[in-house]
């Protein structure tokens, strides 16, 4: 520029100078907070825009920037960033923003099924790690846990559990998995050999757990024989068999020895009658005329009297055995009166005689 002097008398004198214009004037830096959350992949951006509250300079800015622009899982909660703005002559300024990243993505959950068995004490149990099929989180997953771990016979078949599964932010999601429990173990049979009596009417009958000794299986059994009625056809040893089927249709089976023995003795009834001696001064009588429905639960094998043959010296009341021997061995029996009596008349031979007076 010139600077030019005139005097009093109208002289002019003019000389140049350089005059340096300088912006010393920062800009005036606004900045907001920020709310952001990660993507998928645990990752997240801004840009100066986004934090930017209006900024201005006394010219003009020519550049905007940030002390941090991308974030990871390890920047969740509140992070201090610098919008550092820069005006064409080079003044900048900055000022902070807080800007909180947050994760609000559920982990991804991915399970299997599983079949287990139940051991020999009837449970079984699963962990998380073996329903887990590869889930993930775009960050951590900080705890996985199962709706039900264990389980016994009363969840055999299938069963639907969840797998749920947290993140290090307390997003948590799950997934359902088929648990199929079940049970292979065929009961432990243990039996035990019994001898039974017919009653009066020639049968017996048994159950299960007469032959049962303590046999035992995971789950609920049902315990059956393979014979439960007997009678007299079946004296002696007969081998039946205990059958174990349990809740889950596993089949087990022991044999066991039933003797089946016949230890009453005949019922006997008898009937007192009389008889008359011939002429010949005998009787007899027979089994029939004594017996009057003597009985057997099994059978009667023989029947004799003690006594079946009478002469004079039985005349009156004579006691006599009928003795029953059943197809067992058994024997009994029983009295009946036998009146033995004698109405045959004396046979009378006579001769005439002839007599002599004496003196007198």
């Amino acid at each position: 520029i010139y600077l030019l002097a005139i005097d009093a008398y109208g002289n002019v004198g003019s000389a140049s100078a350089v005059v340096t214009i300088r912006d010393l004037i920062k800009p005036t830096v606004m900045a907001k907070n920020l709310l952001v959350s990660l993507n998928s992949t645990g990752q997240a951006s801004i840009t100066p825009t986004q934090i930017d509250s209006g900024s201005t300079d006394n010219c003009s800015v020519a550049s905007f920037s940030l002390s941090k622009s991308s974030f990871n899982c390890s920047n969740v909660g509140p992070n201090n960033v610098y919008l550092i703005v820069t005006d064409v002559d080079g003044n900048k300024d900055s000022a902070i923003s807080i800007v909180t990243i947050q994760d609000v993505i559920k982990p991804s959950v991915s399970t299997q099924n599983l079949t287990l068995n139940l051991n020999s004490s009837a449970v079984a149990s699963v962990s998380a790690s073996q329903v887990d099929n590869g889930s993930t989180d775009n960050c951590t997953i900080a705890s996985m846990a199962l709706s039900k771990t264990t389980f016994d016979c009363s969840n055999l078949g299938t069963n639907t559990v969840y797998l749920i599964v947290e993140d290090g932010f307390g997003n948590v999601d799950s997934a359902s998995a088929i648990i199929t429990v079940q049970d292979t173990t065929k009961t432990v049979l243990i039996t035990q050999n019994i001898t039974v009596n017919l009653g009066s009417s020639g049968t017996a009958t048994i159950n299960a757990s007469q032959i049962n000794n303590g046999s035992s299986g995971n789950c609920t059994v049902n315990y059956q024989l393979t014979k439960t009625n007997f009678n007299c056809a079946d004296i002696g040893s007969n081998t039946v068999w205990l059958i174990a089927t349990d809740a889950a249709g596993n089949v087990n089976a022991a044999s066991a020895t039933v003797t089946i023995l016949d230890v009453i003795k005949p019922t006997l009834i008898t009937q007192s009658f009389t008889i008359s001696l011939d002429a010949t001064g005998n009787g007899s009588i027979t089994i029939a005329q004594v017996d009057n429905g003597s009985s057997d639960n099994c059978g009667i094998a023989t029947l004799t009297l003690s006594k079946s043959s009478f002469d004079c010296s039985n005349i009156g009341n004579n006691t006599v055995y009928l003795i029953a021997t059943d197809a067992n061995g058994n024997v009994d029996s029983a009295s009946a009166i036998i009146t033995v009596q004698d109405l045959i008349k004396p046979t009378v031979i006579a001769q005439n005689v002839t007599l002599s007076l004496d003196a007198t």
